[in-house]
């Protein structure tokens, strides 16, 4: 099952002398990768041609997520920057929605082994250590859809508000599946009866997690900065669908 890339979704968040902000659409990879190899867009390059300068990666988001990904400038942003993200200085905000309904809110510390891919990570260490992994998240929304699935007439579903501590590969996808509340439209670590479902349903396919938002300081500046995207309008689909339009701490 492929992700919907709907290309209109690319849009200039945040622009500065030193930093330019943007929201990736889902689907759309962030540069060129060996394990997609067929794939000609990138936001890197979407972004370099949409304001005409070279930029810098300073983070990156699964080709199947959506939201707030962050560019630098020049080198010299790109080391400050680096430096805060390797500090774990740099907050970031997801919204997911998710099998089940989950406690309201709790912290999820659970170590993860690195995922290596038989690709891009041909010559990397095959017997690395699991790493720290730490996910805080916050229950925003509940619903109940009636709908036939295995023993059960009625399914349920949360939307979170997720706060990485760490940074590891796939780690909101994995340790939401390790509480067994996987994300819904996740192909790798989800539940396909329910990703079935909802493309069924909403006739779409796409991964339900949007980066939403960055909280910073400035690297030159010194500036807090506090950067916000909505979720696509995929996202706002299944919002809608579940009547959480309106939900409470969908504009915190």
């Amino acid at each position: 099952m492929h992700t919907d890339c709907q290309l209109d979704q690319f849009k200039i968040i945040y622009q500065d002398d030193h930093l330019v902000a943007i929201h990736k659409p889902a689907g759309l990879l962030v540069h060129r990768s060996p394990i997609d190899k067929h794939e000609t867009r990138f936001a890197l390059q979407m972004t370099r041609d949409a304001i005409g300068q070279p930029v810098h990666t300073l983070h990156r988001l699964d080709k199947a997520t959506s939201g707030l990904l962050l560019f630098a400038l020049d080198r010299d942003t790109a080391q400050r920057m680096g430096e805060q993200f390797e500090a774990h200085q740099i907050a970031k905000h997801y919204q997911a929605i998710c099998r089940g309904w989950t406690p309201e809110s709790g912290e999820i510390d659970h170590a993860l082994k690195h995922k290596l891919d038989k690709i891009a990570d041909k010559h990397a260490r095959q017997d690395k250590p699991p790493q720290e992994a730490v996910t805080r998240f916050q229950r925003l929304a509940i619903a109940e859809v009636t709908h036939r699935m295995g023993r059960y007439d009625h399914q349920r579903y949360s939307l979170l508000k997720l706060m990485p501590q760490t940074g590891r590969k796939h780690q909101l996808r994995r340790h939401l599946n390790h509480i067994n509340h996987p994300i819904i439209g996740d192909v790798q670590y989800g539940d396909r009866h329910h990703n079935h479902f909802f493309h069924d349903w909403l006739g779409q396919h796409r991964l339900y997690l949007a980066a939403t938002d960055l909280i910073f300081t400035h690297p030159v500046t010194g500036e807090h900065l506090h950067l916000t995207a909505e979720p696509e309008t995929s996202f706002q689909t299944a919002l809608n669908a579940l009547n959480w339009q309106n939900s409470p701490g969908l504009d915190d």
